[in-house]
């Protein structure tokens, strides 16, 4: 399977989430989170850095729970909608 590159909106998008899933953490360690989440360290970085624009929901979701954030203000943080009318 061919997997298209990923759009300037969605880039811009996954480096929101990054940023979101950071100051969400703020000072809890990047290996307990990512453990209580169910997910590599690595991936976690990954996100976080923005290399990985488009996570899967099953992903965005736990690391959501873990870090005490509803998947509707995850949206509302990154979707290009909010940032349109923040500008």
């Amino acid at each position: 399977m061919v997997r298209l590159p990923l759009t300037p909106a969605e880039i811009a998008r996954g480096e929101r989430l990054g940023a979101l899933l950071r100051r969400a953490r703020g000072e809890r360690p990047m290996l307990e989170t990512a453990l209580a989440a169910g997910v590599s360290p690595e991936t976690l970085r990954k996100i976080e850095s923005g290399r990985v624009a488009t996570p899967a929901f099953p992903t965005v979701a736990a690391l959501a729970d873990v870090l005490g954030l509803s998947l509707d203000d995850v949206w509302a943080e990154i979707s290009e909608a909010a940032q349109r009318a923040a500008s």
